[in-house]
């Protein structure tokens, strides 16, 4: 069984999306379904076809956060040994050696990944380079637009 690294914030995040799939889509849906089959002929009936479509991604969408669900790995960084190292979960404050510029990540699970949140997958090239560093080292990393150089400013155990 495949295991997801989440955070805790992330597992409550995917459980809430479930339970909206289940409890409001899924029954708005079935609905839609039901009033487009009384239209009549289902061949030329766009909106039963186009309800059915929503079904299946709907449903396409629960199987695959209960598979997550069940093989998740739910890490708490706030209980781990604060040993000044990058592990998951937390946030790392990084500088490019070149540029000068700070950029603040969180490192987090597949899922829970947004960019422009500064929250970046475990799988990244950054996140992959950055872990089991610690405060200080001075890391290259290939990215896709070419090897860049950090330097680990600080790592935050929230």
């Amino acid at each position: 069984m495949q295991r997801y690294p989440m955070t805790p914030q992330g597992h409550a995040a995917l459980e809430a999306e479930l339970k909206t799939l289940k409890t409001v889509d899924r029954p708005r849906i079935t609905a839609s379904i039901a009033e487009a089959r009384e239209h009549g002929d289902l061949k030329e009936n766009a909106e039963y076809h186009a309800a059915r479509e929503q079904q299946g991604f709907c449903e396409a969408r629960i199987r695959d956060i209960e598979a997550k669900l069940s093989g998740a790995q739910v890490i708490d960084p706030a209980a781990l040994p604060r040993e000044g190292r990058v592990i998951f979960g937390v946030t790392v404050v990084i500088e490019n050696l070149d540029t000068e510029e700070e950029k603040t990540y969180q490192i987090v699970g597949d899922d829970e990944a947004d960019f422009k949140a500064g929250k970046i997958s475990v799988n990244s090239p950054i996140a992959r380079g950055l872990i089991g560093k610690s405060e200080g080292d001075e890391v290259r990393i290939e990215t896709p637009s070419g090897v860049v150089e950090y330097e680990i400013m600080k790592v935050i155990y929230e």
